[in-house]
Parts: C-alpha cells; sequence; structure tokens
C-alpha cells in the first residue's frame, strides 16, 4: 500500500487536532495547575505543527510554513518536558528560557536557508531540539512526584522512544542524506508522521490521568489553589519556592530541617474495591488530619494525589521523631472513623538536613522514599531516613 503525502499529513493533522481539542477543552472544564496548562500549550504547539505543515505541502513555495511548522515542533515536545518539570514542583524559568531559545533558532535556521533549503531547510536543528526535549522529559518522567505514578512512566516511555526515534533520524539523515531510499523508506515524512500518530495518541491520554488526579472538575472542592488555602494547606508549586526559603534560612543558622512525607499507598485499590466516594473520604481525612496533627509552627502541602509533605526546623532527630509519631497516630485514629471497615495503608517517612542536606528536592524525595518503605515495613510506619 502507497501513501502519498498530503493523505498522510492530513489524517496525521486530524489526529493531532482532535487529540489536542479534547485535552485544552477537558482542561477549561478543570480547575488546572501548572502542568495542565503547559502540556495545553504543547498540544497547541502541535496542532500548529500539523496545520503549517498542510501549508507546505499545498502550497511548495511556501518555506516559511516550515519555520513554523518547525519551531512549533520544537515547542510542543519543550512544553512537554516543561509540564512535567512543573508537575514535579521544579524552577521554571532557566528551562523555559532555554525553551524559546531553542524555538527561535529553529525557526531561524530555516529562515537563513531560505526558499533555496529545500523541505528539509533547518531539520538538523528541528532535530537537535527534539532530541533534546523529549530525552529531558523522559528523564524528568522518573524524578520527583512524577516517579511516584506508574501512569507517568508511560508518558516517559512516549518521550523516550520518540527521543531514541529521532537520534536514528538524525543519523540516517546526517549519513545518507534526506532523499535516499533508506532515510525515505524507514525515517521519512510517512513512517514519522505515523509514529507521531501513535505517540500523540497514547501522550494526550497519560497527561489527562496524571492531570485528572490534581485538577478536579469544577463544581467540585480544589484541595489548594495557589499560595495557602483556608485549611492551611499548599499547593505542591508553591510549597517547593516555601520549603527552598525555609532550607537557606535554617542552613545560615545551622538548625536542622525535617521534611516528613505521609503517604497513603493504596488509594487506588479503595477508589476501585469500595467506590470514589470512599476514597475521596479517606483523602479528606487525611488532608484534615495532617494538617491537625502537625506543629502549628509546622508548613504542609500537596505531595502527589496520595500524599502530603510537612516540613518544620526541630531541634533533634528525636523531635522529628516524636513529632511525626504524633501525626501518623492521630491519623491513624481519624482514619478508623471513615467508615466501612477501611483502613488504608499508611506510610510516614522524615528526611533530615543534617543527613540529607539542606536540597529541597533531595529532602523531598528522601522522605518520600522513606515513607514508602514504611508503609510496607511490618516493624514500623514511622521511618527516618538515613543519607542516600
Amino acid at each position: 500500500m502507497t501513501l502519498d503525502l498530503a493523505s498522510v499529513h492530513a489524517v496525521t493533522a486530524l489526529v493531532v487536532n482532535v487529540s489536542g481539542v479534547l485535552f485544552i477543552l477537558e482542561t477549561l472544564l478543570r480547575r488546572d495547575e501548572g502542568a495542565g496548562r503547559i502540556w495545553s500549550l504543547g498540544f497547541l504547539s502541535a496542532m500548529l505543527t500539523t496545520l503549517a505543515y498542510l501549508v507546505w505541502v499545498q502550497v511548495p513555495d511556501a518555506w516559511w510554513a516550515i519555520a513554523v511548522g518547525n519551531a512549533a515542533f520544537v515547542a510542543g515536545t519543550g512544553c512537554m518536558w516543561l509540564g512535567c518539570r512543573r508537575f514535579n514542583g521544579r524552577r521554571m524559568w532557566w528551562s523555559s528560557l532555554l525553551v524559546a531559545a531553542v524555538v527561535a533558532v529553529a525557526a531561524a535556521a530555516v529562515a537563513v536557508e531560505g526558499e533555496p533549503g529545500g523541505d528539509w531547510a533547518g531539520a538538523l536543528w528541528m532535530f537537535a531540539g527534539i532530541i533534546v526535549f523529549a530525552g529531558a522529559g523522559a528523564t524528568e518522567c522518573l524524578r520527583g512526584a512524577l516517579r511516584e505514578s506508574r501512569t507517568a512512566w508511560v508518558l516517559g516511555a512516549v518521550l523516550g522512544v520518540q527521543s531514541l526515534y529521532y537520534i536514528a533520524r538524525t543519523t540516517a539523515f546526517a549519513a545518507s542524506g534526506p532523499d535516499s531510499a533508506f532515510f525515505q523508506s524507514s525515517f521519512g515524512t510517512v513512517p514519522t508522521s505515523l509514529l507521531t500518530v501513535t505517540l500523540t495518541i497514547v501522550a494526550v491520554v497519560v497527561t489527562s490521568v496524571l492531570r485528572a488526579g490534581r485538577a478536579p472538575m469544577r463544581g467540585y472542592p480544589r484541595p489548594s489553589g495557589p499560595g495557602r488555602a483556608g485549611n492551611g494547606i499548599f499547593a505542591h508549586e508553591d510549597f517547593a519556592h516555601v520549603l527552598s526559603g525555609v532550607c537557606r534560612r535554617a542552613q545560615w543558622r545551622s538548625e536542622v530541617v525535617a521534611v516528613t512525607a505521609v503517604r497513603v499507598e493504596d488509594l487506588e485499590q479503595i477508589s476501585t474495591a469500595f467506590g470514589s466516594d470512599m476514597a475521596g473520604s479517606v483523602t479528606e481525612v487525611l488532608r484534615a488530619g495532617v494538617r491537625r496533627h502537625a506543629p502549628t509552627n509546622a508548613v504542609v502541602a500537596e505531595d502527589g494525589p496520595n500524599g502530603l509533605a510537612v516540613a518544620l526546623a526541630v531541634s533533634s532527630p528525636q523531635e522529628a521523631r516524636r513529632q511525626a509519631g504524633a501525626i501518623y497516630r492521630g491519623l491513624f485514629d481519624d482514619l478508623g472513623r471513615v467508615g466501612g471497615g477501611v483502613i488504608p495503608v499508611v506510610g510516614v517517612g522524615v528526611a533530615l538536613s543534617d543527613a540529607a542536606g539542606y536540597d529541597p528536592d533531595e529532602l523531598l524525595r528522601v522522605a518520600r522514599g522513606a515513607a514508602s518503605r514504611a508503609a510496607t515495613s511490618v516493624e514500623t510506619s514511622v521511618l527516618m531516613a538515613d543519607a542516600e
């Protein structure tokens, strides 16, 4: 079966645009947080890419359409990486500037060659940007809050496949040229379009699932908004900035910072077995209980769909353990009153700056790991983490 270029571009544009529209409409229906909005920009860029390449196919002299398409392709992949970084609560300013710079270079590379550059003008610059951002996105899916979600591993696989494919495509492009039979049959526009359709469908499903865990539908209460909500719980992205400030001040004064992660490991299983209402009740009790039993001066924040994080300065490891134990005991009693005989598996992990250092991301990572181990431990449900 032979597929003509115009038909392939039309099918690709249809799939990408329908997927993008569905994701963006869902974004409008939800009280979304940063990651979902950035991923929406990525799908918008993908839609612009397909439209620009359609113009190029229909109007061969429109070299500017190649510039727009290449730049939008790089922007879309870059936004997927930025969305993953935002999901993990990482700093955005330098990464955003990097994406903007590479997008500008991808467009300028085509503009410099102009119409004489032909169909593949600036291709290597575009390929390089896609390789870097897709690879960085795949790596980000194995860090922070995304690493705790198996759904995110699928997104990491999608971005990893994209990066590896473009490494192979770049190698074939440089070695045999874009007009060779090998390149056209293995890495030309048709096979690349078919791969794009497949990866787009998987990506829109995975990002929708990830976003759904943090952005409820409009009309349902959102756990916390920007800054501090009425229940005293920070949003995850705001907590990263607050914890960074706490760590800087504590390091200057040589004080110990304790980060306590509280996680419910079987929330998905509770939802499957007893329904989403029961899982929602457990989540609400978890949030209210941690805030109630944490010290008054503690900073409490969301930490993914099934956990909370608590940060404060302590005088000793013994004080940190005592406070974490008080949170666990109070929370266990609260969860026992939920009803239905459902007792979730709760793990509490504590990371101390004198062992893990004052880096906020490292403290959170170590605390999460300790909480996960505590949840499966038969000896204790509160685990003090050592340096890792």
